[in-house]
């Protein structure tokens, strides 16, 4: 089934030196952008990360430290990653969980202030999860009936995303072929800040989704407990995340 689009949609998938949001840096990054009418534009860039990766990192996705030693680096392709991607919804697999918040980190390390905006996100893997609980891999063969050559490259990945999701749509009856509606049913919770530190409840309120404070309203925890700003500030968390905070922390105060 082709996906019904009100505006260009991007798939993409990121390659990196290792999980951390916080600590990792990107080494790949793949772009399927699909376009109303159907159109498609796809990239892919190797990235410098200027960090060394371990051979753990290199042999799941066979990206040596020597590949991309001459290749740009994120700061220097960020206005071009932008460019393909400022006008369109997201989509990934896992991506609400780690593409998204490591990508906006990178932007945010290049000095753009990237916003989600009017977007939305939709992650092909919570709809696979909450159908059928599998991997990329299994979901590849169970939706589009083949197997995932190269896996862990990011253009194969992107691209294998990109089918699952038009199998998805022919195979379920009740998923609404609308970016919105998708990236609504594909989050597992309305987060504030993209790696979900900071949630919205039932009623709309900002809220911690971890530590002492889990499920607390955050402007009456800051009022409370002020020195805890700082300690998530001087933390180990995503710079957006720390961002969102801040604001939060701004606006109580002007008010």
């Amino acid at each position: 089934m082709d996906l019904q689009l009100k505006r260009p949609i991007c798939f993409f998938d990121l390659e990196a030196t290792g999980t951390s949001v916080t600590k990792d840096r990107i080494v790949e990054i793949s772009i399927l952008k699909i376009f109303p009418n159907g159109n498609k534009e796809s990239r892919t860039w190797l990235v410098n990360p200027e960090v060394q990766m371990s051979e753990e990192v290199i042999a799941i996705h066979g990206i040596t430290n020597e590949k991309v030693a001459n290749e740009p680096t994120f700061k220097e392709l960020a206005h071009r990653i932008l460019e393909m991607i400022k006008d369109s919804d997201l989509a990934g697999y896992n991506s609400n969980r780690y593409d998204i918040p490591l990508l906006v980190e990178e932007f945010l390390r290049a000095d753009i202030d990237f916003e989600m905006g009017k977007r939305v996100a939709v992650d092909v893997q919570n709809i696979f999860h909450k159908k059928e609980q599998r991997t990329l891999s299994a979901a590849y063969k169970f939706y589009c009936g083949k197997e995932l050559e190269n896996a862990h490259s990011a253009e194969a990945d992107t691209e294998a995303t990109y089918e699952i999701l038009k199998s998805q749509l022919d195979h379920y009856d009740d998923l609404e072929n609308d970016m919105e509606s998708l990236a609504e049913f594909s989050n597992r919770f309305k987060a504030v800040d993209f790696a979900g530190f900071i949630v919205y409840d039932e009623d709309g309120t900002e809220c911690f989704s971890f530590g002492k404070y889990k499920g607390q309203s955050v402007e009456k925890v800051l009022e409370r407990d002020p020195g805890y700003f700082g300690w998530v500030q001087n933390a180990d968390f995503p710079l957006y995340t720390k961002k969102v905070l801040t604001a939060i922390k701004l606006r109580k105060l002007q008010s």
